[in-house]
């Protein structure tokens, strides 16, 4: 989800690794270990979970997490639980990081000490208060100061044991501290309308003669400020929870002696409490986060442009695309945006065709053939990533489903043989699993995706031009990417394929390790595949195998999927498995006197119906064709009173969901609207609140069956599969060229030294592929033109930002450190430009 501003989408996305979290404290009883989980959160909204590392003081969790972020943020929280015995769940400690400083920290592991947390420190959300000081006359004559301090909202703030019913005191500090005044409580809200006055009496009276505009005693007003603190109403014994509060000196009045603003709410300050270093333990993370401010596709145009002719330019070393590859750090860098661009704008395969190419012809031995880290590799790495997730979904996630939850045991390693396991049992086990594996592999070219048929066609034909006295080269140029680098790690980290939800367990990892290894070795058709292992144990399990006949296999199916695709995958009949897990689900009210309560359910999303079940497993209780699902939107909070609600809109009644979070509410939306938008019959008008007591809270018409009185959200129909942004791709594209930008003229200079001297290469230049120094150094100057005036865009969008910002606006409330910061460095910015 973007957030618009005039024009431009700025995206927000995290990447962040959970490594491992070291010298926890012991649990204190006779064990002393502790059965721990991380959470990451958005402020205090948690939005992922690891899996519950048992009996351990430094529990690893190896575990990655990607969202986009569809709202603003202050802090990227992670926080530590504990579980005991009786599933009792406390929080040992957390990590909170402030938004503009997650930058410090970009792409790298950093240690970070974990620290206390109270109901005092766990706070977000924000106020709107009004200040005004004005001067009454009393009946006497006598001038004396009231200063009316309004309460008009609060926005965001926490939901607290499943509830929020919220109120505000406020009190005026200073030398004669006066007694707090309360709003009412609003019930069941977090985001709750006060507008409530109170007045305070700021100055003692003063003669009529001596009055003059807000003559008001300098030393006491210095001294004086407005407390604001939020609590929610509790039912329990020990009291109302402190949500937050804010302190504002009354110099803020100035002359005018006027002040409005908002303001985010602060943790009280105790003062009493303190934790040594290392005292909670510490978690190592690394952290990516990515803001991306996108431009409308017109400015974009000459730098897309440039890169989309990469394949059509000779060399293809001197294309735009190319370039990028060159100068950027990791080839990953470049990889991924550029795959994603010409994934959206239909022009992958000329593109890798012409890559690859050029690489094989680079290449002196057959046997080293797609083997390095080469711009090529992973381009098409990325492009199976993309373009075969529900390949592999529906080849491999079952049997992997099904090793993860039997827990059988297959170590072989006579070294890690426990004392209760037998060799011949575990070896068993283990060539089953690999025999059923490699059986669905090789039976699966038929699902293979036609982009995927099509690039693996153009390596087939390329090996086979170049090294045309090896025969087996066409396979094993297929075989590097398909089972070395597809399903060979889909296998070993299924996770981070999307086929499990977390990191498996050591037991569970390692027998995947295995199966892993053995089936890279089938699948690779070297000539001497016992030598291949390293480890004695692997060649004596892999001559259980008979080798022609999984040779003859891997070739049928490697000749299948490098046929350049001729049928359509499309027609599969096969359901393939979107998303699923638990929400909460309204009762859709099926029958007239039945219960409209909220149950939590099962959910699953297939490319031909959307279901949902009691428990996981279950035979559905609802079933939804996508044909009749007509609009997928957000529900207003106010309809039942809950975050993270959306609907699926069908002819007859719309079904309500709550998600758990809202970047699963999020990517739930984004789903079921892009597997529904081919609908013909697809709404353009919603009611984006619910029909309630005998009318749509939204535009209050009585008929249920009224049409929508807002237009529908879902754009174009889009590929669920190949979900591309071409314009933020050219964005990402942009930012890389500007990060390198001294790389880019180095490369310049070196097509100069080139094109006049053809002499030994100078070691400063021996770094980059420059074919054609004259044809390169065109396109360099080109990605120069186009990149600098992108960059001359997006400054003057800072400039206008900074014009138009307002601090202290809902946008940005005073007590925004980012905003703070960003002030500053514009300030600064303007200061040396003039």
């Amino acid at each position: 989800m973007a957030v618009e501003e005039e024009g431009l989408r700025v995206f927000q996305s995290v990447k962040i690794k959970i490594g491992e979290a070291k010298n926890l404290p012991p649990y204190p009883g006779p064990n002393k270990m502790r059965d721990c989980y991380c959470t990451v959160n958005l402020d205090q909204e948690e939005v992922f979970r690891t899996k519950v590392v048992e009996k351990s003081l430094c529990p690893f969790y190896g575990e990655d997490f990607y969202c986009e972020i569809p709202r603003s943020f202050r802090h990227l929280s992670f926080y530590i639980f504990d579980r005991d015995v009786f599933r009792r769940e406390s929080i040992i400690g957390k990590v909170a990081v402030m938004k503009e400083d997650l930058q410090k920290y970009h792409g790298r592991d950093t240690w970070f000490q974990l620290q206390h947390v109270d109901a005092d420190s766990e706070v977000q959300g924000k106020v709107h208060l009004e200040l005004r000081l004005s001067e009454v006359i009393t009946d006497s004559g006598a001038i004396c100061h009231k200063l009316a301090t309004r309460v008009l909202e609060c926005q965001g703030l926490p939901i607290v044991n499943g509830q929020c019913d919220p109120y505000a005191t406020v009190s005026l500090l200073g030398p004669s501290r006066s007694e707090a005044k309360k709003t009412k409580v609003k019930r069941k809200t977090n985001n709750p309308q006060f507008d409530e006055v109170f007045y305070f009496e700021v100055t003692r009276p003063l003669s009529y003669t001596r009055r003059s505009h807000f003559d008001v005693e300098e030393e006491d007003v210095d001294k004086m400020a407005i407390s604001v603190d939020l609590w929610n109403a509790s039912n329990l014994k020990f009291g109302d929870e402190f949500l937050g509060e804010i302190r504002i000196s009354l110099k803020v009045l100035g002359q005018c002696g006027f002040h409005d603003a908002w303001y985010f709410l602060q943790p009280r300050d105790n003062g009493s409490k303190t934790v040594k270093p290392d005292e909670l333990g510490s978690l190592r993370l690394n952290i990516v986060y990515t803001e991306d401010h996108v431009f409308p596709s017109e400015y974009y145009s000459p730098l897309r442009d440039l890169l989309l002719k990469s394949a059509d330019v000779e060399p293809v070393s001197a294309s735009a695309a190319h370039v990028l590859g060159e100068v950027c750090r990791e080839k990953q860098e470049a990889a991924i945006p550029l795959v994603r661009l010409f994934l959206h704008c239909g022009k992958i395969v000329p593109f890798l065709s012409a890559i690859a190419n050029a690489e094989v012809n680079r290449t002196l031995d057959p046997n080293t053939i797609f083997r390095g880290n080469s711009l090529t590799s992973k381009c098409i790495d990325e492009t199976m990533k993309l373009a075969g997730k529900h390949y592999l979904q529906v080849t491999l996630k079952p049997i992997i489903d099904e090793i993860c939850e039997d827990h059988k045991p297959c170590e072989i390693d006579p070294v890690k043989l426990k004392e209760s396991e037998n060799m011949d049992t575990n070896r068993e086990n283990l060539r089953q699993y690999v025999d059923r594996i490699f059986t669905v592999i090789t039976k699966s070219g038929v699902r293979c995706p036609t982009v995927m048929c099509d690039i693996f066609f153009a390596l087939r034909e390329s090996a086979a031009k170049r090294f045309q006295v090896d025969p087996d080269v066409r396979y094993t140029a297929v075989s590097s990417f398909i089972f070395l680098r597809f399903f060979a790690p889909a296998i070993l980290s299924p996770n981070l394929f999307h086929l499990r939800p977390h990191h498996p367990d050591p037991q569970t990892s390692r027998t995947l390790t295995l199966i892993s290894k053995t089936i890279q070795t089938l699948g690779s058709l070297s000539k001497s595949k016992s030598a291949s292992f390293k480890e004695t144990y692997m060649a004596k399990f892999y001559d259980y195998f008979n080798e022609q006949k999984y040779a003859d296999a891997v070739k049928n199916f490697l000749d299948l999927i490098s046929s350049s695709g001729r049928w359509d995958h499309k027609s599969i009949e096969t359901p393939i498995m979107l998303k699923e897990g638990f929400m909460i689900k309204r009762a859709q009210g099926r029958n007239r006197f039945g219960m409209k309560n909220f149950k939590n359910r099962w959910f699953r999303l297939t490319n031909q119906e959307f279901t949902y079940h009691k428990n996981k497993g279950d035979h559905p209780l609802c079933s939804i064709p996508i044909d009749n699902i007509l609009a997928v939107e957000r529900l207003e909070e106010e309809s039942f009173k809950k975050k993270n609600m959306f609907q699926v809109i069908q002819p007859e009644r719309a079904l309500y969901i709550q998600a758990n979070n809202c970047v699963e509410a999020r990517d739930w939306i984004d789903i079921l609207t892009k597997v529904s938008q081919c609908n013909k019959t697809r709404l353009s008008m919603y009611h984006p609140s619910a029909y309630l007591n005998g009318h749509w809270l939204c535009c209050k018409v009585s008929s249920e069956s009224a049409q929508g009185c807002t237009p529908c959200t879902g754009g174009l129909p889009a590929n669920i599969e190949l979900d591309v942004d071409g314009d933020r791709e050219t964005e990402r594209i942009y930012s890389l060229f500007i990060t390198y930008l001294s790389k880019v003229e180095k490369m310049q200079e070196a097509c100069g030294s080139r094109s006049v001297y053809d002499g030994p290469e100078q070691e400063e230049y021996s770094s980059f592929v420059i074919d054609d120094p004259q044809e390169t150094y065109k396109t360099l100057k080109l990605i120069t033109s186009a990149v600098h005036t992108l960059e001359q865009e997006h400054a003057q969008y800072k400039r206008d930002k900074f014009k138009k910002t307002k601090y202290g606006s809902q946008e940005h409330p005073i007590g925004d450190k980012s905003f703070q910061c960003y002030i500053r460095q514009q300030s600064e910015c303007s200061t040396y430009s003039i």
